[in-house]
């Protein structure tokens, strides 16, 4: 990806995931603002791009953070907001085992309190190691923590897949996680 579409990719994740109103933008109840509408106020706000470049960006996003309505007029951040928002993602029975990437300094809290949403609406599960690793990466020094997902879901727990393939919940208690890279948890 080029450095101009990641400055772009930048940009609308942080507008449509955590601060619309900063150019005037609304969201709707789940999240889709009119392209037109983004365009114009992105635009405006200093940061130049089409409709084109938008797209180029949905389409070859290696993270896939956007989706399209149907129709082709509206576009939303997949997952990662920290804005009220419902998704109207149906709730399924997740794979065995899940992931989730973090840094070891964050690990005593971790321990204590499960993992929870932080700033987020929910936490955010990987179904591999090698992006879990990323998403650690981040933020320092990574551990991968294999979340039991499906002892989870037997306690009535529930699991969403959002667009892009990463699965949410609302909070993973402690006593669902355990270091290591596969397994049961």
């Amino acid at each position: 990806m080029s450095d101009g579409a990641v400055k772009l990719s930048k940009f609308v994740s942080y507008i449509l995931r955590h601060k619309p109103e900063s150019i005037g933008l609304v969201l709707d109840a789940e999240g889709w603002a009119r392209i037109d509408e983004l365009l114009e106020k992105g635009n405006a706000s200093g940061v130049s791009f089409g409709r084109d470049e938008l797209l180029e960006l949905v389409a070859n996003s290696d993270k896939k953070r956007f989706s399209l309505s149907e129709d082709g007029l509206r576009i939303r951040a997949a997952q990662g907001h920290s804005v009220e928002v419902t998704l109207g993602l149906e709730a399924r029975e997740p794979p065995s085992v899940l992931y989730h990437g973090t840094a070891t300094r964050f690990l005593d809290a971790i321990l204590v309190k499960g993992l929870t949403p932080q700033s987020r609406q929910q936490v955010h599960l990987s179904v591999d190691v090698a992006t879990a690793t990323k998403v650690g990466q981040r933020h320092g020094k990574p551990v991968v923590l294999v979340v039991g997902a499906q002892q989870m879901f037997a306690k009535g727990f529930r699991f969403f897949q959002a667009d892009n393939g990463v699965w949410l919940t609302d909070h993973v208690p402690p006593q669902f996680l355990r270091f290591g890279e596969t397994g049961e948890a």
